[in-house]
């Protein structure tokens, strides 16, 4: 028994920590993708905190990788789901959740927007809140291949995982206690995630 006492002696909770950590933001990051419900971001700046306040010298590198990773696949099979639908006689569910996420308005933005600026318009998408669905639904419709897709939404996916993993940083960086800069982090995505509604309607109002 003594191999067992030595092997938990040297497990740190960091890396426990870790070992849980990153395969549940993957696949955290991975569904809200899927399914557009989950505040991703705020769960790549809470992660970015934890990491902040760890000892191991990549902690936040392999936050960057498993959200932007995470965050492209599941955007990639969106996609490729809608795609399937696009095609199909019926359509599909996830067209229908894609679609419904899409109002009329923003969708016609957004495909005038990509008809004068192709790709910069999905890099620009993943920052823009609720800014993803109506410009994938736009490429949809304008049907691009998925290889194109891919091309364009990579830059996009690693562009939204260093934003939130700078407001996580700085988070970290202004609290002590890790929970502190959760906190912080959290509040900030979601000022961040409303300020564009909240703007719209005062500038409706007046």
């Amino acid at each position: 028994m003594s191999w067992i006492a030595a092997a938990t002696a040297t497990t740190s909770p960091e890396s426990a920590q870790q070992a849980i950590g990153y395969p549940s933001l993957f696949l955290l990051v991975l569904f809200g993708a899927l399914v557009p419900v989950i505040p991703t971001g705020a769960l790549v700046s809470s992660a970015a905190v934890v990491a902040f306040h760890q000892t191991a010298p990549f902690a936040l590198a392999l936050v960057f990788v498993t959200a932007s990773l995470a965050a492209f696949l599941g955007d990639v099979a969106l996609y490729w789901l809608g795609r399937r639908g696009m095609g199909s006689k019926n359509g599909s569910r996830w067209l229908e959740a894609i679609r419904a996420r899409a109002p009329e308005e923003r969708l016609a933005q957004a495909q005038a927007k990509l008809a004068d600026h192709g790709v910069a318009v999905l890099v620009l998408s993943r920052l823009v809140p609720a800014g993803r669905i109506p410009v994938m639904l736009a490429c949809l419709m304008a049907e691009w291949p998925i290889r194109r897709f891919a091309r364009g939404n990579a830059p996009a996916c690693l562009a939204w995982a260093v934003t939130y993993q700078l407001i996580g940083i700085l988070g970290g960086s202004l609290f002590p206690e890790p929970w502190e800069g959760v906190v912080a982090a959290v509040v900030l995505t979601v000022v961040i995630s409303v300020a564009p509604t909240v703007w719209k309607r005062v500038r409706a109002a007046s």
